[in-house]
């Protein structure tokens, strides 16, 4: 499986989505991450490399895009 094609992963929904069924699912492996939006699956995922990721989720915890 490679992050562009994720036929077959399990996605698992975040434990920082909200109450108001603000929800995000993602998966996470060695080679990256994808993230995608549960009340759309269909709609399709952004998907990183490892690099990518962590350089995203660096971002997310610094709160850079909490005003975005």
């Amino acid at each position: 499986m490679t992050v562009s094609d994720l036929t077959g992963a399990i996605w698992r929904k975040s434990s920082r989505s909200g109450a108001g069924n603000d929800c995000v699912e993602l998966v996470v492996a060695r080679i990256g991450a994808a993230v995608r939006d549960s009340k759309n699956p269909e709609a399709g995922h952004i998907a990183f490399d490892g690099t990518g990721w962590n350089a995203f989720m660096g971002v997310m915890k610094e709160g850079r895009l909490d005003n975005a």
